[in-house]
């Protein structure tokens, strides 16, 4: 499954993969990997990920459409 929505908004947010990586702490590679697809992004890093934004885990899973979270 590919996570378009992770890399609209790492560009909307002007970050390299590299970039963004070094914030998360994990290697380009493996940040590269949650963007195509080819790798399954971690439960503690979709949290990290929505945290980062600022926004929902489910809008970062296509589940809504609404960024803000729920409180």
């Amino acid at each position: 499954m590919k996570f378009q929505r992770i890399q609209d908004l790492r560009v909307d947010s002007d970050l390299s993969q590299k970039q963004l990586s070094e914030i998360l702490h994990i290697s380009q590679r493996s940040y590269s990997h949650y963007e195509t697809g080819s790798r399954g992004i971690p439960i503690e890093m979709l949290i990290r990920l929505a945290d980062y934004y600022d926004i929902s885990v489910d809008y970062l899973l296509g589940r809504t459409d609404r960024k803000e979270m729920l409180k």
